[in-house]
């Protein structure tokens, strides 16, 4: 019931990418995933039994110990776990959960900002998109921008808009990103800044 996770790795560092990007962050990156994008850069993360299962108090105690005020789960996709006892752990030592996620499970914990990142290989549940603070599309090709505004229709009126180059395509489909938000002006650019900083 969530109170042990498959573990791939959790380290501190900077968030680079969307709403939040540029702040501390503890990463909590939980391995598991079905949804197959062919441009991951985690495919380790897909397979929950290559990683450890954790228990949700030593992951949170982890946290505490760095100064980060925010813990990012990402993965893998999380919420294939039930996620409730791991946001009870981390709010009671006062920080604050944030969550990225496909949308393609039903959502649980408690969170402070989730951020909706929906893939074409496996829809988001339709129950997710109200709940989103921020809806990140990832551009590989010019087909995402009608997948972009068809989630953008589903969300509540104050998400945050992005749309987000695919790193190995970025040379190709950031002229047309650029392009798009000129005339789109309810969206905006974000990008991998940690890539570009080198940092992990």
């Amino acid at each position: 019931m969530g109170r042990e996770l498959p573990l791939m790795e959790s380290f501190y560092t900077i968030q680079g990418e969307g709403y939040h990007q540029g702040k501390a962050a503890y990463f909590i990156r939980l391995g598991g995933c079905d949804v197959g994008c062919v441009w991951c850069d985690v495919k380790d993360s897909w397979n929950a039994d290559d990683h450890p299962k954790v228990s949700i108090e030593e992951i949170a105690a982890k946290a505490e110990q760095q100064s980060s005020l925010i813990a990012v789960i990402t993965g893998g996709e999380p919420l294939m776990y039930d996620l409730d006892g791991l946001c009870d752990e981390l709010h009671q030592k006062g920080i604050k959960t944030h969550i990225e996620t496909s949308g393609a499970y039903q959502l649980t914990g408690k969170w402070d900002w989730v951020c909706l990142s929906p893939k074409k290989f496996k829809a988001p549940l339709p129950a997710i998109l109200p709940l989103a603070h921020e809806l990140k599309v990832i551009v590989y090709n010019n087909s995402d921008f009608g997948w972009a505004e068809k989630h953008a229709a589903q969300v509540n009126s104050k998400c945050k808009l992005y749309l987000q180059p695919e790193w190995d395509s970025s040379e190709k489909v950031m002229p047309l990103i650029a392009e798009y938000v000129k005339q789109h002006p309810q969206w905006q650019i974000s990008l991998q800044i940690h890539k570009y900083m080198n940092i992990p």
